[in-house]
Protein backbone atom coordinates (compact mmCIF):
# COMPACT_ATOMS: atom_id res chain seq x y z
CA UNK A 1 0.00 0.00 0.00
CA UNK A 2 3.17 2.46 1.04
CA UNK A 3 5.56 1.73 -1.99
CA UNK A 4 8.84 4.42 -1.22
CA UNK A 5 9.41 7.34 -4.33
CA UNK A 6 12.60 6.69 -5.99
CA UNK A 7 13.85 9.64 -3.04
CA UNK A 8 12.89 7.42 -0.29
CA UNK A 9 14.70 4.51 -1.81
CA UNK A 10 17.73 6.52 -1.55
CA UNK A 11 17.45 7.47 2.05
CA UNK A 12 16.48 3.80 2.83
CA UNK A 13 19.83 3.16 1.05
CA UNK A 14 22.18 4.62 3.71
CA UNK A 15 19.91 3.63 6.71
CA UNK A 16 20.61 0.38 8.34
CA UNK A 17 18.54 -2.51 8.37
CA UNK A 18 16.64 -1.87 11.49
CA UNK A 19 15.80 1.66 10.46
CA UNK A 20 12.84 2.64 8.20
CA UNK A 21 10.43 5.84 7.55
CA UNK A 22 6.62 5.90 7.47
CA UNK A 23 5.81 7.05 4.11
CA UNK A 24 2.06 7.51 3.04
CA UNK A 25 -0.83 9.39 0.73
CA UNK A 26 -3.30 11.67 1.86
CA UNK A 27 -5.71 12.82 -0.06
CA UNK A 28 -7.56 16.27 -1.22
CA UNK A 29 -9.77 17.26 1.99
CA UNK A 30 -10.65 20.66 1.19
CA UNK A 31 -8.99 23.76 -1.15
CA UNK A 32 -10.24 26.81 1.27
CA UNK A 33 -9.33 30.45 2.51
CA UNK A 34 -8.53 29.34 5.81
CA UNK A 35 -5.52 29.05 7.80
CA UNK A 36 -6.43 28.51 11.91
CA UNK A 37 -2.74 27.93 13.03
CA UNK A 38 -1.67 31.77 11.50
CA UNK A 39 -5.33 33.37 11.53
CA UNK A 40 -7.95 31.48 13.70
CA UNK A 41 -11.25 32.27 13.87
CA UNK A 42 -10.54 34.56 10.38
CA UNK A 43 -12.63 33.95 7.54
CA UNK A 44 -11.19 33.92 4.69
CA UNK A 45 -7.46 34.38 5.73
CA UNK A 46 -5.08 36.34 3.92
CA UNK A 47 -4.57 33.71 1.34
CA UNK A 48 -5.92 30.08 0.27
CA UNK A 49 -4.78 26.95 0.85
CA UNK A 50 -4.47 23.32 0.80
CA UNK A 51 -5.19 21.13 3.12
CA UNK A 52 -5.12 17.23 3.46
CA UNK A 53 -6.20 14.91 6.66
CA UNK A 54 -8.97 14.58 9.43
CA UNK A 55 -12.04 16.20 8.40
CA UNK A 56 -12.30 18.34 12.33
CA UNK A 57 -10.37 20.88 10.39
CA UNK A 58 -12.23 24.30 10.79
CA UNK A 59 -11.47 28.35 11.03
CA UNK A 60 -10.10 28.18 14.68
CA UNK A 61 -9.02 24.36 15.57
CA UNK A 62 -9.07 24.93 19.37
CA UNK A 63 -6.06 23.12 20.85
CA UNK A 64 -8.71 21.84 23.55
CA UNK A 65 -10.45 19.59 21.09
CA UNK A 66 -7.96 17.41 19.79
CA UNK A 67 -8.56 16.47 16.10
CA UNK A 68 -9.13 12.68 17.33
CA UNK A 69 -12.05 13.37 19.33
CA UNK A 70 -14.38 15.57 16.63
CA UNK A 71 -12.43 13.88 13.24
CA UNK A 72 -15.09 11.32 11.73
CA UNK A 73 -12.81 10.38 8.57
CA UNK A 74 -9.40 11.13 7.09
CA UNK A 75 -8.09 11.77 3.80
CA UNK A 76 -4.96 9.41 4.80
CA UNK A 77 -4.10 5.77 4.30
CA UNK A 78 -2.83 5.15 7.71
CA UNK A 79 -6.73 5.62 9.69
CA UNK A 80 -5.55 6.75 12.75
CA UNK A 81 -3.93 9.55 11.76
CA UNK A 82 -6.62 12.67 11.91
CA UNK A 83 -3.59 15.40 11.72
CA UNK A 84 -4.28 18.03 9.29
CA UNK A 85 -1.13 19.24 6.51
CA UNK A 86 -1.69 22.17 4.41
CA UNK A 87 0.60 24.01 2.44
CA UNK A 88 -0.36 27.62 0.03
CA UNK A 89 -1.93 26.50 -3.45
CA UNK A 90 0.08 27.26 -6.80
CA UNK A 91 -2.01 29.51 -9.67
CA UNK A 92 -0.38 29.81 -13.24
CA UNK A 93 -0.35 33.42 -14.59
CA UNK A 94 -1.04 33.44 -18.09
CA UNK A 95 0.27 35.96 -21.00
CA UNK A 96 -3.07 38.08 -20.67
CA UNK A 97 -2.40 38.34 -16.70
CA UNK A 98 -5.32 36.15 -15.89
CA UNK A 99 -5.09 33.28 -13.39
CA UNK A 100 -5.93 29.52 -13.22
CA UNK A 101 -5.14 27.10 -9.72
CA UNK A 102 -2.57 24.51 -10.33
CA UNK A 103 -3.94 21.22 -9.28
CA UNK A 104 -1.82 18.71 -7.60
CA UNK A 105 -1.28 15.33 -8.91
CA UNK A 106 -1.13 11.90 -6.95
CA UNK A 107 2.92 10.68 -6.41
CA UNK A 108 4.30 7.47 -7.17
CA UNK A 109 2.68 4.65 -5.73
CA UNK A 110 -0.15 6.62 -4.85
CA UNK A 111 -2.02 6.88 -8.04
CA UNK A 112 -5.50 6.19 -7.16
CA UNK A 113 -5.23 9.36 -4.78
CA UNK A 114 -7.23 12.55 -5.22
CA UNK A 115 -4.30 15.05 -5.38
CA UNK A 116 -3.38 15.87 -1.93
CA UNK A 117 0.58 15.28 -0.89
CA UNK A 118 2.55 12.56 0.22
CA UNK A 119 3.90 12.38 4.21
CA UNK A 120 6.83 10.96 5.89
CA UNK A 121 7.57 10.65 9.15
CA UNK A 122 11.28 9.38 9.23
CA UNK A 123 12.24 8.53 13.36
CA UNK A 124 16.10 7.41 12.59
CA UNK A 125 19.22 7.98 10.62
CA UNK A 126 22.15 6.96 10.40
CA UNK A 127 21.95 5.94 14.32
CA UNK A 128 19.95 8.64 15.81
CA UNK A 129 18.56 8.02 19.05
CA UNK A 130 14.80 7.37 19.93
CA UNK A 131 12.63 10.16 18.31
CA UNK A 132 9.85 11.09 20.76
CA UNK A 133 6.38 11.44 18.72
CA UNK A 134 4.73 14.65 18.93
CA UNK A 135 1.47 15.24 21.85
CA UNK A 136 -1.58 15.96 21.43
CA UNK A 137 -1.81 19.55 20.83
CA UNK A 138 0.97 19.89 19.09
CA UNK A 139 0.89 22.50 15.92
CA UNK A 140 3.77 23.88 14.09
CA UNK A 141 4.94 26.42 10.82
CA UNK A 142 8.25 25.95 8.76
CA UNK A 143 8.56 28.33 5.90
CA UNK A 144 7.68 32.74 5.56
CA UNK A 145 5.18 33.55 3.39
CA UNK A 146 6.47 36.82 2.85
CA UNK A 147 9.73 35.47 2.56
CA UNK A 148 11.27 36.81 -1.08
CA UNK A 149 14.72 36.08 -0.68
CA UNK A 150 16.87 33.31 -0.54
CA UNK A 151 18.40 34.82 2.24
CA UNK A 152 15.31 34.27 4.38
CA UNK A 153 14.56 31.06 2.96
CA UNK A 154 17.70 29.58 3.55
CA UNK A 155 17.70 29.83 6.83
CA UNK A 156 14.55 26.84 7.02
CA UNK A 157 17.25 24.71 4.97
CA UNK A 158 15.09 22.16 3.69
CA UNK A 159 12.21 23.80 2.17
CA UNK A 160 12.55 23.33 -1.82
CA UNK A 161 11.61 22.86 -5.03
CA UNK A 162 11.86 19.81 -7.86
CA UNK A 163 11.29 20.00 -11.38
CA UNK A 164 10.14 16.73 -12.19
CA UNK A 165 11.59 15.38 -15.89
CA UNK A 166 9.68 12.34 -15.22
CA UNK A 167 7.82 10.84 -11.96
CA UNK A 168 11.07 9.12 -10.71
CA UNK A 169 13.22 12.41 -10.46
CA UNK A 170 14.24 13.44 -6.80
CA UNK A 171 17.56 15.57 -7.70
CA UNK A 172 18.18 19.06 -8.45
CA UNK A 173 16.61 20.52 -5.46
CA UNK A 174 16.33 24.42 -5.52
CA UNK A 175 15.25 26.74 -3.40
CA UNK A 176 13.49 28.83 -5.83
CA UNK A 177 10.42 28.16 -8.51
CA UNK A 178 11.74 26.27 -11.29
CA UNK A 179 12.82 28.63 -14.35
CA UNK A 180 11.81 26.55 -17.29
CA UNK A 181 8.78 24.03 -18.12
CA UNK A 182 8.75 20.96 -15.95
CA UNK A 183 7.60 18.14 -18.50
CA UNK A 184 6.40 16.13 -14.91
CA UNK A 185 5.19 18.68 -12.86
CA UNK A 186 6.89 20.91 -9.81
CA UNK A 187 7.23 18.89 -6.31
CA UNK A 188 7.88 21.03 -3.74
CA UNK A 189 9.15 19.79 -0.37
CA UNK A 190 8.74 21.15 2.99
CA UNK A 191 11.05 19.30 5.87
CA UNK A 192 10.25 20.71 9.28
CA UNK A 193 12.64 20.88 11.91
CA UNK A 194 13.44 17.99 13.97
CA UNK A 195 13.99 19.20 17.29
CA UNK A 196 11.66 19.99 20.57
CA UNK A 197 12.06 21.98 23.35
CA UNK A 198 10.29 19.37 25.42
CA UNK A 199 8.02 22.19 26.76
CA UNK A 200 5.43 23.83 24.63
CA UNK A 201 3.16 22.48 22.23
CA UNK A 202 3.23 25.56 20.36
CA UNK A 203 4.94 29.16 20.42
CA UNK A 204 3.53 32.45 19.06
CA UNK A 205 5.28 32.28 15.78
CA UNK A 206 4.22 28.86 15.69
CA UNK A 207 7.95 27.60 14.78
CA UNK A 208 10.21 29.20 18.14
CA UNK A 209 9.50 25.52 19.86
CA UNK A 210 11.32 23.93 17.40
CA UNK A 211 14.35 23.95 16.15
CA UNK A 212 16.93 22.47 12.98
CA UNK A 213 19.78 20.76 14.19
CA UNK A 214 22.60 23.13 15.46
CA UNK A 215 24.56 21.52 12.47
CA UNK A 216 24.03 19.51 9.83
CA UNK A 217 20.66 17.88 9.28
CA UNK A 218 18.05 15.18 10.08
CA UNK A 219 19.93 13.21 7.75
CA UNK A 220 23.37 13.75 8.44
CA UNK A 221 22.69 13.01 12.14
CA UNK A 222 23.26 16.61 13.23
CA UNK A 223 22.98 17.47 16.98
CA UNK A 224 19.84 19.01 18.62
CA UNK A 225 20.77 22.29 20.08
CA UNK A 226 21.03 22.82 24.07
CA UNK A 227 17.56 25.02 23.84
CA UNK A 228 15.49 22.23 21.74
CA UNK A 229 16.96 18.93 23.40
CA UNK A 230 14.67 16.94 22.43
CA UNK A 231 14.28 14.62 18.96
CA UNK A 232 11.65 14.36 17.10
CA UNK A 233 10.32 12.67 14.32
CA UNK A 234 11.22 14.35 10.46
CA UNK A 235 8.05 15.29 9.28
CA UNK A 236 8.10 16.13 5.70
CA UNK A 237 5.76 16.71 2.84
CA UNK A 238 5.96 16.33 -0.46
CA UNK A 239 2.93 17.88 -3.18
CA UNK A 240 3.29 17.26 -6.92
CA UNK A 241 1.99 20.25 -8.85
CA UNK A 242 0.40 19.18 -12.28
CA UNK A 243 1.67 22.16 -14.49
CA UNK A 244 2.00 20.00 -17.64
CA UNK A 245 -1.32 21.38 -18.61
CA UNK A 246 0.51 25.22 -18.76
CA UNK A 247 3.98 23.99 -19.94
CA UNK A 248 3.22 25.50 -23.62
CA UNK A 249 5.78 28.56 -23.55
CA UNK A 250 2.94 30.86 -26.03
CA UNK A 251 1.14 30.55 -22.77
CA UNK A 252 4.04 31.97 -20.67
CA UNK A 253 4.37 35.70 -20.23
CA UNK A 254 6.20 37.63 -23.31
CA UNK A 255 9.32 38.30 -21.39
CA UNK A 256 10.03 34.45 -20.30
CA UNK A 257 9.89 34.98 -16.94
CA UNK A 258 8.61 32.14 -15.24
CA UNK A 259 4.80 31.73 -14.81
CA UNK A 260 4.13 30.03 -11.69
CA UNK A 261 2.88 32.23 -8.48
CA UNK A 262 1.77 30.98 -4.76
CA UNK A 263 -1.45 31.91 -3.86
CA UNK A 264 0.17 34.89 -1.13
CA UNK A 265 1.30 36.26 -4.32
CA UNK A 266 5.19 34.90 -4.11
CA UNK A 267 6.36 34.73 -7.94
CA UNK A 268 9.84 33.72 -6.40
CA UNK A 269 9.09 30.43 -4.74
CA UNK A 270 11.03 31.52 -0.97
CA UNK A 271 7.71 32.09 0.20
CA UNK A 272 7.10 28.47 0.47
CA UNK A 273 5.63 27.28 3.99
CA UNK A 274 3.75 24.48 5.40
CA UNK A 275 1.35 23.78 8.32
CA UNK A 276 0.78 21.12 10.68
CA UNK A 277 -1.52 20.39 13.44
CA UNK A 278 -0.81 16.78 15.25
CA UNK A 279 -3.73 14.35 15.70
CA UNK A 280 -3.33 10.81 15.75
CA UNK A 281 -4.87 8.90 17.77
CA UNK A 282 -3.84 7.18 21.22
CA UNK A 283 -0.38 6.15 20.77
CA UNK A 284 -0.52 5.42 17.33
CA UNK A 285 2.58 7.84 15.75
CA UNK A 286 4.68 6.68 18.91
CA UNK A 287 4.27 3.10 18.17
CA UNK A 288 5.61 3.51 14.50
CA UNK A 289 8.23 5.03 15.37
CA UNK A 290 9.17 2.87 18.13
CA UNK A 291 8.78 0.05 15.82
CA UNK A 292 10.84 1.86 13.11
CA UNK A 293 8.10 0.65 10.29
CA UNK A 294 7.00 1.85 7.03
CA UNK A 295 4.33 -0.34 6.12
CA UNK A 296 3.17 -0.46 10.19
CA UNK A 297 0.76 -3.06 9.99
CA UNK A 298 0.56 -2.59 13.66
CA UNK A 299 -1.67 0.51 12.83
CA UNK A 300 -5.14 0.66 11.15
CA UNK A 301 -5.06 1.16 7.11
CA UNK A 302 -7.39 2.12 5.13
CA UNK A 303 -7.27 2.52 0.98
CA UNK A 304 -6.67 4.86 -1.04
CA UNK A 305 -10.59 5.25 -2.49
CA UNK A 306 -11.55 5.16 1.18
CA UNK A 307 -9.44 7.81 1.72
CA UNK A 308 -10.85 9.68 -1.14
CA UNK A 309 -14.31 9.48 0.33
CA UNK A 310 -13.26 12.35 3.15
CA UNK A 311 -13.65 15.41 2.64
CA UNK A 312 -15.11 19.22 3.17
CA UNK A 313 -17.44 22.03 2.06
CA UNK A 314 -15.57 25.02 1.43
CA UNK A 315 -16.34 27.80 4.22
CA UNK A 316 -15.55 30.83 2.03
CA UNK A 317 -17.34 31.00 -0.64
CA UNK A 318 -15.55 32.47 -3.85
CA UNK A 319 -14.25 31.37 -7.26
CA UNK A 320 -10.77 29.49 -7.10
CA UNK A 321 -11.10 27.52 -9.73
CA UNK A 322 -11.04 28.52 -14.02
CA UNK A 323 -9.65 31.55 -15.45
CA UNK A 324 -9.34 33.99 -12.63
CA UNK A 325 -8.37 38.26 -12.77
CA UNK A 326 -7.22 37.79 -9.50
CA UNK A 327 -5.99 35.23 -7.25
CA UNK A 328 -8.46 34.71 -4.24
CA UNK A 329 -7.42 37.52 -1.18
CA UNK A 330 -4.68 39.35 -3.54
CA UNK A 331 -7.49 42.05 -5.92
CA UNK A 332 -5.21 44.35 -6.93
CA UNK A 333 -2.37 43.26 -4.41
CA UNK A 334 0.73 41.67 -5.48
CA UNK A 335 0.51 38.56 -7.62
CA UNK A 336 -1.66 40.32 -9.60
CA UNK A 337 0.15 41.66 -13.42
Amino acid sequence: MHPPSLWAWALLAQLSPADALLRFSCSQLVVDRLDPLVNPGTAPSPHVHQIVGGNAFNVSMNPLSPPPETATCTTCTFADDFSNYWTAVLYFRARNGTYHRVPQKPNLGFEAANGGMTIYYTPFFRGNPKVTAFSPGFRMLIGNAASRSREITSQYRQLTYTCLQNALTRTGETLDMPKVPCPAGIMSNVRFPTCWDGKNLDSPDHMSHVAYPSSGTFETNGPCPSTHPVKIPQLFYEVIWDTSKFNKKDMWPEDGSQPFVWSQGDETGFGNHGDYVFGWKGDALQKAMDSNCDRCPQLKSQSLVEGNKCSKGRVVREDIDGWLDSIPGLQGAEGHH
